[in-house]
């Protein structure tokens, strides 16, 4: 048997990198105290029930947060809000400084002017490498008009219309 290399973790960051994905900020309330971290890891679970899945990173002050109180809440940011991106990505930041605080229908505090936002209790979580792999079960949502911010290779950018109508699939 041959036992092939790891790849490195810089090498994995940049082949992962050509997938293009949304950017969303998690945020919750712990003891009082708002918490946020920015993540592209997020993706649909299941329609019915209504759960997703976000990776966390391990031993961040918002993860803990996350897990500890239960619930939260993903804002998925417009084209516009790239300066919130950035914001939320800087470690030991105070991130809501500056933002008016608004909370959602479960009380957890959600991104002003975001593109969307799902509230969230955590239906269950497991570390996996150094991310928090979290299920949550949405159990409100909120959403407007307008393009959402996207990610790839570094960079943040916006979707352009392409022009052709969306299709709808239903099995």
């Amino acid at each position: 048997m041959i036992v092939q290399p790891e790849v490195d973790p810089m090498t994995m960051r940049r082949t992962i990198g050509r997938f293009a994905t949304g950017v969303a900020v998690v945020t919750t309330e712990h003891d009082g105290v708002p918490h946020g971290m920015t993540v592209n890891s997020l993706t649909s679970v299941s329609l019915e029930p209504p759960l997703l899945l976000v990776c966390l990173t391990t031993g961040a002050r918002t993860t803990d947060a996350v897990v500890g109180e239960g619930r939260f809440a993903v804002n998925v940011l417009s084209a516009r809000q790239e300066e919130i991106a950035m914001r939320f990505a800087r470690r030991g930041s105070d991130h809501f400084e500056g933002l008016s605080l608004e909370y959602g229908e479960h009380s957890v505090p959600v991104v002003p002017d975001a593109l969307a936002h799902l509230e969230c209790t955590v239906e269950r979580h497991f570390e996996a490498g150094d991310h928090v792999v979290v299920f949550g079960h949405v159990r409100h949502t909120c959403d407007r008009p307008g393009a959402p911010l996207a990610f790839l290779g570094g960079r943040f950018g916006d979707l352009a219309e392409r022009g052709s109508e969306p299709v709808h699939w239903f099995f």
